[in-house]
């Protein structure tokens, strides 16, 4: 199997994983929307008190739970068909929640490449050659078992804790840069809360913040929380000012990924990463840089756990809160403008490609 064909495999995967992936962010983004639009701005984050908007909270948080494990289900799906499907759930679940000594998670990346893991130990597993009597239980049973078994424990054992010393890293240089310069800690603050979308180095700028919160330091936790909501929201500009560039259904998330922004949930931008990482995250974490560097330079304080538009009334600075927000989403809006394809483009660039790859065949 050669390098293109694997490239094509993947892009083919990841397109799947977020294909199957998009319902369940749109309706727990909305959901979710909904319920925390209407709650209270407290120091234990945003509350909703109302019972009924409490359930639609809940049904939100449900689909944003099985966001990651179907995303990395059917990137195991598409490279090994139905037995990678199962795997590649349980291995997306496991990159997604605190696993090992150290309570390690690894958010969508760990689950992109455990989904890719999951799908060619599969295929692997399936070019077997069995006896008959077990060949009919194979895709149900043997291929789903020794999937599971060989990337979850390698996963575990492996990849979780060099990820781990990255993570301590990061918050060793957090430690370092307090008191610095509040234009580098700002820049690193938004980079860092933006490169993996609510992911472990997410997560840790997100400690880091509340450890000087604890404090009475409330600076940097105002420029992590105009950071959070740039992913999403300069995705959602995008899609609307840059409309050749996007598919109907990617223009149509795009409008799931605004509602996300403005109640501060970074993971709205996740599905237009997983399908064009190289122009997406540089953008995204150049504007989150642009927004929190904006915010610690003006002094923006937020005095709550939790981010976007919809906790404004708890900040000190709106006004360059909200500026530093939508300078931040421009900025990545117009990277993207600028660095994005039209999708004519990329379509006469794949047939390109096909035509020259047939041209190969027919020579050799």
């Amino acid at each position: 199997m050669s390098f293109k064909q694997i490239g094509d495999d993947l892009k083919k995967a990841f397109s799947t994983g977020v294909s199957y992936m998009m319902p369940a962010v749109v309706v727990g983004g909305i959901f979710l929307a909904i319920a925390l639009a209407s709650g209270e701005a407290t120091d234990e984050g945003m509350m909703v008190n109302n019972p009924f908007l409490q359930n639609l909270n809940t049904i939100g948080a449900a689909g944003f739970a099985m966001m990651i494990p179907i995303l990395a289900g059917y990137i195991a799906y598409s490279i090994a068909g139905k037995p990678g499907l199962i795997p590649g759930m349980i291995a997306g679940f496991l990159a997604n929640n605190p696993v090992g000594e150290g309570g390690i998670s690894t958010g969508f990346l760990g689950a992109m490449i455990l989904g890719v893991a999951s799908g060619y130990v599969a295929k692997w597993v399936k070019t077997w050659k069995v006896p008959m009597v077990i060949r009919t239980i194979m895709p149900i049973i043997i291929i789903p078992i020794i999937t599971v078994f060989v990337v979850c424990v390698a996963y575990i054992y492996v990849l979780a804790e060099p990820l781990s010393g990255l993570v301590t890293g990061i918050v060793s240089l957090l430690s370092s840069l307090n008191g610095g310069s509040v234009l580098i800690l700002g820049l690193i603050i938004g980079a860092f809360t933006a490169i993996d979308m609510g992911g472990p180095v997410n997560k840790t700028v997100t400690a880091f913040t509340l450890a000087l919160m604890a404090e009475g330091i409330y600076g940097p936790n105002g420029a992590h929380r105009i950071a959070v909501a740039i992913p999403p929201l300069g995705l959602a500009i995008s899609t609307f000012i840059s409309r050749r560039k996007y598919t109907q259904e990617e223009r149509s998330l795009g409008v799931s990924a605004g509602f996300m922004g403005l109640i501060g949930i970074t993971e709205g931008a996740i599905p237009f990463a997983v399908k064009d990482m190289k122009r997406v995250l540089p953008a995204i974490m150049i504007g989150s840089a642009v927004g929190g560097a904006i915010g610690m330079m003006q002094g923006v304080e937020t005095f709550v756990p939790h981010g976007g538009l919809v906790v404004i009334a708890a900040v000190d600075g709106k006004l360059w809160y909200f500026l530093a927000m939508l300078i931040g989403s421009l900025v990545t809006a117009t990277i993207l403008h600028f660095t994005k394809p039209n999708i004519a483009e990329r379509t006469d660039t794949k047939k390109k490609d096909t035509t020259v790859s047939d041209k190969k065949v027919v020579n050799n």
